[in-house]
């Protein structure tokens, strides 16, 4: 079925982040959009109010009329749907085309110049600042994110630009249906295992989702990490870091709760340039951004202007409360890497002061294969405070818990082991200085009243 065929598209799954991009993108093409997810969010009722027709119990008869036209009617569903799904059964019984969203993102980006993050981590900071940084100049884009933009309100971009900005998730092999322009690899520390099993076939999807940049595209590698790129004849290739690499910085001034550096790049340097955001771990981001960007015409004066005016992504070092007293932040890390990377933030930002984290590991999987590295990266930290471990689309793991992180913090630390319904009891009986909400999955969804309970304490 092309696209131009298309009347109705039900997503099942809906709620996810990287799903309700592309549904709101054939909202705004003027299709019937509807869906099934197992939980309403914030998220589900801000799609719900831009008219899509959503239900979160599974069952084939919620399914709407205009849905049920199998000529006229595209299916999109997650990895993470069981195949046991029934809607999902009903639909592969009466023949509808069915795609998983990276199939549906493969297409656009053969109708589009793709310009594709990808990485273990780093990737939908990176696409929002790209995409950002794009849509304030003259050359404008698309973009399908892995995160909220704060600078926008949403995850989706749509505009008549050539140009798209998309994050391509290694999850499941789903970077390997896109068809990339250029392309940033912020980083390739393993993950995903239950699904690539090893290292080296993680590092080898990798090599193979390089192979899809078309010839006359770019290559943008992090520098010094472990990925042997494999690209067509007529891909640049360039390689970025913090201070080494094609495009780097240099004169990195941190002070006053203001980053300011020089970018140096093959194309053209730019002195000066300020971080909206200012956090260390976006220096390196930026510079990626900004690689990719000047690579399609961005101009000097709209990198600078970017880049200052760049608020960063929901959820990605995301300030709820930023004042002398207390400071509040939501976090999405939940890899051991960027877990690291944020605690060397924190602690570059907040030298003098006393962080505390509230951490919900990610996945049983993830844990059992990582716990080592969480607490090596926690006890950067002066206090962690472990809650249960959040399935995701998983069974529990005999003998995987918390408690596997929480054995290996150091002794001096001061660590505290929760469920996570007494996350709001324990907000409630503390006082912090710096409070960090860290981990990819539902811990998240008690921010709101975290953050009023803490604002009530500062007399807001």
């Amino acid at each position: 079925m092309e696209l131009k065929d298309i009347k109705a598209v039900y997503f099942i799954g809906a709620g996810g982040i990287g799903m309700s991009a592309i549904a709101r993108y054939f909202m705004h093409k003027g299709m019937v959009v509807a869906g099934y997810d197992k939980t309403p969010t914030e998220l589900t009722s801000r799609l719900e109010d831009e008219g899509m027709l959503l239900h979160f119990e599974e069952d084939v008869e919620a399914i709407p009329r205009a849905c049920r036209k199998r000529n006229s009617t595209l299916v999109v569903y997650t990895p993470a749907i069981p195949s046991e799904h029934a809607e999902l059964q009903y639909f592969r019984r009466e023949g509808f085309q069915i795609e998983k969203r990276a199939q549906v993102l493969g297409r656009l980006t053969q109708a589009h110049k793709a310009l594709c993050v990808a990485g273990t981590h780093g990737k939908t900071t990176t696409s929002t600042m790209c995409a950002h940084l794009l849509h304030q100049s003259h050359i404008d884009c698309n973009a399908f994110l892995g995160g909220i933009s704060k600078n926008y309100g949403t995850n989706y971009i749509l505009s008549d630009s050539d140009y798209v900005v998309i994050e391509a998730d290694e999850y499941d092999r789903s970077f390997h249906w896109l068809s990339p322009y250029i392309s940033v690899v912020t980083s390739t520390d393993p993950d995903h295992l239950d699904i690539y099993g090893t290292k080296e076939a993680y590092l080898e999807s990798f090599r193979h989702y390089t192979s899809l940049i078309q010839p006359e595209g770019a290559l943008i590698i992090r520098h010094g990490i472990e990925l042997k790129p494999d690209v067509k004849e007529g891909v640049r290739v360039f390689d970025y870091g913090m201070t080494e690499g094609d495009f780097h910085a240099e004169n990195i001034m941190i002070e006053n709760g203001e980053i300011r550096f020089d970018f140096i790049s093959p194309i053209k340097s730019i002195k000066n340039i300020e971080l909206g955001l200012p956090i260390p771990i976006n220096i390196e981001n930026g510079i990626a951004a900004m690689a990719m960007a000047q690579l399609v015409g961005c101009d000097e004066e709209e990198l600078r202007y970017g880049m200052k005016t760049f608020q960063g992504a929901e959820r990605r070092f995301d300030f709820k409360i930023k004042t002398d007293k207390l400071v509040l932040i939501s976090d999405y890390a939940h890899h051991p890497k960027e877990i690291l990377e944020s605690a060397k933030s924190l602690r570059t930002v907040y030298k003098d002061r006393k962080i505390t984290v509230i951490f919900q590991p990610h996945l049983y999987s993830r844990t059992k294969d990582f716990y080592k590295e969480f607490a090596e990266a926690l006890n950067i930290l002066d206090e962690v405070i472990l809650t249960d471990i959040y399935p995701a689309r998983e069974e529990p793991i005999e003998g995987v818990t918390s408690k596997l992180i929480y054995d290996r913090l150091r002794d001096d630390i001061k660590k505290q082991l929760i469920k996570l319904d007494d996350v709001i009891d324990l907000v409630k009986s503390r006082d912090f200085d710096v409070l960090v909400i860290l981990g990819a999955g539902d811990l998240d969804m008690k921010m709101p009243q975290i953050k009023e309970i803490l604002e009530q304490k500062l007399g807001k």
